[in-house]
């Protein structure tokens, strides 16, 4: 008789609370070693291997026990896969046919000890997706009855959660914002600075010199977030903050609030219109100076980012790259303020020029293209790895929150949840790019004459293109242009990626 080698896989997620009597991880392994014993007249015996993913949700395949029961597949240890239930392996439609194909490509029987049917056939299949469809119907009703709650609890002026506005505190229940008398100073001390200096920037500068910070403040869960600098993004969020005059925000409209306003209705209108004036239609914004570094340029002193700038005097535009710290908190933070733009754009313009004028610089080049890809690459493999530690972090933190979401959690929970979700997609999307980075810095080739004849073609093409043309051109071959305001020095960092796209299309039109 053939032995077949049954595995019994388990998952109790803290999600669905205690559902039946078979609810623990233990009890499921009793039930699936009950059902492999009825069924030994046919070779089957349990593994002595367990797995079990306790507090893991159903939504998704991050699971250890699942990954390694995948592997244990794959590697022909396992012919039949026994569960409680068919939602104890996946609440996901997509995810469950993904393991079902898996199955099938091993030809690993799957058996569900409450629910039996044979997936070798089509109705079982039928079956199957049906009853996995209503577990995928009540995970998607959870979150949907959870975002209602939130929606219906900030049209009624509660707090649902997240960090507190400076001059408030969240009640010691939660779900409501609390007074705090010294902040509360501090907030219309602010409101009335802007309304006497009319400007964001020297709001900052006399609020850092007093030695203000933002708001700080303890979690739930215990942890401390102190609070930062202000910055102009900070300061005009507080001015135009409705729940300083006792209303709250939510999707584009304000409803009434169960907390006190601390600021004058009328200082709050008066600061309103004054900060409207002087806000920058997004839809109007773009790149119509001609700017051709924009976004390149970085500041040596401080490290930060220079920003296009326009000023027109006497009618009479001028461009420049201004540094963003000085802009954002004054000149304490960092002395350099700008740079004429156009000094700038024709400095690095002829140095590229001079790469293709000169072999002995454009050898100089090409060996500080591979010392830089050289640093590069380790750099890009370290944040990989902390990228990826920091994901398991934060899918793990989702289980926890999700678990005490189920619980009757505060608001706060939800919101931290969103928090973790947001964090989770913004490393998946960096952890693409070093992927690519990495990939294109692997498959990319400079060869010496091929560059040298591109670049000696950079000139007549150059002049032959419109402004707009000429800054995706630089975009293409640099990385980054350092300005050193207090050397008056100029560093330039070309795309190896950059230079042998040049070089290739040069091919490509010969």
């Amino acid at each position: 008789m053939t032995r077949l080698r049954c595995a019994i896989y388990t998952r109790k997620s803290t999600e669905e609370g205690l559902e039946q009597e078979f609810n623990s991880l233990d009890a499921q392994r009793e039930a699936g070693e009950a059902f492999i014993a009825s069924q030994k007249h046919l070779g089957w015996e349990a593994s002595p291997d367990r797995y079990d993913d306790g507090g893991f949700t159903g939504a998704n395949m991050d699971r250890p026990a699942l990954q390694r029961l995948l592997a244990d597949i794959e590697a022909s240890r396992v012919d039949v896969v026994v569960v409680y239930k068919v939602d104890r392996l996946s609440r996901s439609l997509l995810d469950f046919a993904r393991l079902i194909e898996a199955f099938d490509r091993e030809k690993v029987s799957f058996v569900s000890v409450t629910q039996q049917f044979n997936t070798a056939q089509s109705l079982g299949r039928l079956v199957l997706n049906i009853l996995l469809s209503f577990a995928q119907f009540e995970r998607e009703m959870i979150a949907e009855r959870t975002r209602d709650k939130m929606s219906a609890a900030r049209k009624k002026g509660k707090w649902i959660g997240g960090c507190p506005p400076l001059g408030y505190d969240v009640a010691p229940g939660g779900g409501k914002l609390v007074v705090n008398p010294s902040e509360a100073d501090q907030v219309r001390a602010i409101f009335e600075l802007y309304l006497e200096k009319r400007s964001l920037l020297r709001c900052v500068e006399l609020l850092n010199g007093r030695g203000w910070r933002t708001k700080a403040w303890t979690t739930k869960e215990g942890r401390r977030r102190e609070g930062s600098r202000w910055e102009k993004a900070s300061v005009r969020k507080l001015l135009t903050n409705p729940v300083y005059v006792g209303q709250v925000s939510y999707r584009g409209g304000t409803y009434p609030g169960e907390h006190p306003g601390i600021v004058d209705p009328d200082l709050f209108a008066r600061v309103g219109e004054m900060l409207g004036g002087g806000r920058v239609d997004p839809r109007r914004s773009g790149n119509k100076h001609g700017f051709l570094l924009r976004g390149l340029v970085r500041c040596v002193t401080c490290g930060s980012a220079m920003t296009s700038s326009t000023s027109a005097p006497r009618g009479k535009p001028y461009r420049y790259y201004c540094c963003t710290s000085s802009r954002r908190r004054g000149t304490g933070e960092c002395p350099v303020r700008a740079v004429s733009a156009a000094e700038l754009e024709r400095f690095v313009v002829d140095r590229i020029q001079d790469i293709g004028r000169d072999p002995a610089v454009l050898q100089e080049t090409l060996v500080a293209i591979d010392e830089q890809r050289a640093q590069e690459r380790p750099v890009l493999e370290q944040e990989q790895r902390m990228l990826q530690s920091e994901h398991q972090t934060c899918r793990g933190e989702a289980r926890r929150l999700v678990g005490a979401l189920a619980q009757g959690a505060s608001a706060s929970v939800t919101e931290r949840l969103a928090q973790v979700e947001l964090r989770t997609s913004q490393i998946e999307v960096r952890l693409g790019e070093i992927a690519a980075a990495i990939t294109a810095m692997d498959r990319s080739t400079i060869d010496p004459e091929e560059v040298a004849k591109a670049l000696a073609e950079f000139d007549p093409v150059w002049d032959a293109l419109v402004p707009r043309e000429q800054a995706n051109l630089l975009q293409l071959l640099i990385e980054r242009v350092d300005y050193d305001g207090v050397a008056k020095e100029v560093a330039i960092t070309l795309r190896p990626e950059g230079i042998s796209s040049l070089a290739n299309e040069e091919r490509s039109a010969a």
